[in-house]
């Protein structure tokens, strides 16, 4: 899961934001001071930092942070909304910005945005299947469901695609490998046994489509569901 840094001097801040991060699914370090932030910054996918800290302002540990390397989304707290605040704190390194007070699904959201644009994804939610990509197991509707790892990395790879067409070529290239010996059967057969643990009749599927003369989709939630007729 994404960790996530929250810097702020306020313990009720702390723990607002504590709750509904960790109610997202993220990991959550604290800091109250800006050296002790310095410390963890390296641990983290992202980082909320307060603009005034005990020991370094919000701002210089963001410029430290991009001297260092360190290319994690930064999102900044702060009471002030002044036009030329807001510039310095961008040329500083910072990504995005919420002015105090603020509503903590406000923050969740942008998190989630600069998450996304980040490339910060291992964990997918896609309806009632969740995919861990670090962890590397599957959940549909909150019960496990054991996979191969060929199994997996097939979901997987088309699972993070949701609606993109995968010949069989294709997905015997990436998942299987340039140099696999075996034919596109083998494609099929593994869908088959997918589709059979993720209760995913091929009438009328949940995840995993045919997409007739290419090979296979995972089915965008936001389409319609194909009726068997």
């Amino acid at each position: 899961m994404p960790t996530v840094l929250i810097v702020d001097d306020d313990p009720a801040i702390l723990e607002v934001l504590r709750v509904y991060l960790r109610a997202e699914g993220h990991t959550v370090l604290e800091a109250q001071t800006g050296p002790d932030a310095w410390a963890l910054l390296p641990r983290a996918d992202l980082a909320v930092l307060d603009w005034m800290l005990p020991g370094m302002t919000g701002v210089q540990l963001a410029r430290g942070a991009r001297a260092a390397g360190l290319s994690l989304p930064i999102l900044m707290l702060t009471g002030r909304g002044e036009e030329d605040d807001k510039l310095l704190g961008l040329d500083g390194g910072v990504d995005d910005y919420v002015v105090k007070p603020f509503s903590p699904r406000e923050v969740t959201a942008r998190i989630r945005a600069l998450l996304r644009r980040a490339g910060v994804h291992h964990t997918l939610t896609l309806g009632d299947l969740t995919i861990n990509l670090r962890a590397r197991d599957v959940h549909l509707a909150g019960v496990r469901v054991e996979l191969s790892k060929l199994e997996f990395d097939l979901l997987s790879t088309m699972a993070q695609h949701p609606g993109m067409a995968w010949s069989r070529e294709r997905l015997l290239e990436r998942v299987w490998g340039p140099d696999f010996p075996g034919t596109e059967r083998v494609v099929d057969v593994h869908i088959t046994a997918l589709r059979r643990k993720l209760d995913d009749p091929p009438d009328a599927p949940r995840f995993l489509e045919t997409v007739r003369g290419v090979g296979y989709r995972f089915r965008d939630e936001d389409a319609p569901r194909a009726i068997p007729g």
